[in-house]
């Protein structure tokens, strides 16, 4: 029901068969999206994506067959199946500023006519799920473990700059951690946002955790972490460490999910964020060769997603 709300404001607001100008949405000559290279038919309602274009092999390994593979900087997407299941992978790099163009054009792919510069009468909900690596701030999620971001922080600001942020976000969790971190003003106002429960409901099983996810805008100092310079806020993991809202803790640290999630929200599609933990801050140990750890994670997301609805 609030999607449908959220929807008929947001078509209210946005008038299908408006032409969107090329400087707004950029085509290239061959009818592909401008960054990711790829055209609408080339995409499948379940996408995974992944920060490192290294996995995209990975997971292409495990698939009955591909279609194509598509590379432009590090966007690299292939589509194939799994189990009988049309699946679309793309690697994203690194940050939410990333997100912010795949999720967009993907979305662009789905529900814009890009040869009419119109949005579509229709709306295609897309399925988004991230595979990634993340560094635990919780004592009791050891190395090694899968973690699924029930909720995502935003600590990069993205979701700020569009409107409609506050119906998708949960208000009273951000007064909630602002509060209990003095959280300060010269930082960007962090956002929260749920992961969709039908995407949970398929992976989640007695092999993951379920927590929160704080995606920072930074690997070193909004992490937390001190080399050269000293942190505005030295005591700002132990806040995070100890806080906890309707029994919900923040157990992970990552780059991405906050974005994922939001523009998920606000476009009307499904999101979900499952990490494996090569870190953890809190008992100061790491894994550095964690990638059989990510191949028994491909392995689980891929069954989740090819499972019967």
């Amino acid at each position: 029901m609030f999607f449908l709300n959220f929807l008929s404001s947001f078509m209210a607001d946005h008038k299908p068969f408006v032409m969107i100008q090329s400087s707004e949405l950029i085509i290239n000559k061959d009818g592909s999206i401008f960054h990711l290279h790829l055209r609408p038919e080339q995409i499948a309602d379940d996408i995974i994506l992944v920060g490192d274009p290294g996995r995209i092999n990975l997971i292409a390994s495990y698939m009955d067959h591909t279609e194509f593979r598509i590379q432009n900087r590090e966007f690299v997407s292939i589509t194939g199946s799994y189990k009988n299941k049309r699946i679309t992978v793309v690697s994203t790099g690194i940050g939410t500023d990333n997100i912010d163009i795949v999720v967009n054009e993907l979305d662009a792919l789905a529900n814009i006519d890009l040869e009419k510069r119109e949005i579509k009468p229709g709306h295609r909900a897309l399925n988004f799920i991230r595979i990634g690596t993340s560094g635990g701030l919780q004592d009791y999620i050891p190395v090694n473990s899968f973690v699924i971001s029930k909720k995502a922080i935003g600590f990069d600001g993205l979701l700020n700059f569009y409107a409609g942020r506050n119906r998708v976000s949960d208000l009273a969790f951000e007064k909630a951690f602002k509060a209990h971190t003095g959280w300060n003003p010269l930082l960007t106002s962090p956002y929260v946002v749920d992961c969709s429960e039908t995407l949970f409901n398929k992976i989640h099983s007695e092999k993951t955790y379920t927590g929160v996810t704080i995606s920072a805008p930074g690997f070193y100092g909004p992490q937390g972490r001190v080399l050269r310079i000293p942190l505005a806020d030295p005591d700002i993991n132990s806040k995070i460490e100890a806080f906890s809202f309707n029994g919900l803790k923040i157990t992970n640290y990552e780059m991405e999910c906050s974005a994922i999630y939001g523009l998920s929200a606000l476009l009307g599609h499904q999101a979900l964020t499952v990490c494996a933990i090569i870190a953890n801050r809190i008992v100061k140990n790491a894994n550095e060769d964690y990638h059989e750890a990510i191949e028994q994670l491909v392995r689980l997301v891929l069954d989740g997603i090819s499972q019967n609805e």
